[in-house]
């Protein structure tokens, strides 16, 4: 019986399971975003988030905690050096997952999960969203702009 285990097994045994979403987080610290099938994403932000979360504090006892779950130096030092630095001040949610479609052989759907801190055309995007206005008619904000210096020369005028 399989009562409140609810993890997703993803078709392996325990060992396979462990190792390949090791390998998924390894990838994912190097690479900063990788291509993958949405169940083993949704399982791989499970396993990774806490691993990243870890390496705010940059201390020996979190770098061998990591470093029993990852298996790569390079990882580890590519985490705690570069990564928190950008996560320091990030609550959690360290990862995205945005869907691709399906894949050609098997018609698996597949999405890329990526590093939130690390998409420059995201964070772009959020600071231009920010400076667009409503979706109102151009044809009042012309005028408003002409009355401006009309509104200002009768006032010149009155000065002098």
């Amino acid at each position: 019986m399989r009562h409140n285990k609810k993890f997703n097994h993803l078709g392996r045994k325990k060992a396979h399971r462990d190792a390949m979403l090791a390998n998924m987080t390894t990838s994912l610290i190097l690479h900063k975003r990788i291509i993958t099938t949405v169940p083993k994403a949704k399982a791989l932000r499970i396993y990774a988030e806490p691993i990243i979360n870890r390496a705010k504090t940059d201390d020996t006892a979190s770098r061998r905690i990591v470093f029993k779950h990852l298996q790569s130096k390079e990882a580890v030092t590519e985490l705690f050096q570069n990564i928190s630095q950008k996560i320091a001040d990030r609550p959690g949610g360290y990862t995205r997952i945005l869907k691709l479609g399906n894949r050609l052989g098997d018609a698996a759907k597949t999405c890329f999960i990526e590093l939130v801190d690390y998409n420059e055309a995201m964070l772009t995007d959020k600071k231009t969203e920010a400076k667009k206005t409503t979706r109102r008619s151009r044809r009042k904000a012309a005028p408003k702009a002409q009355e401006t210096p009309a509104q200002e020369a009768p006032a010149a005028e009155a000065a002098e």
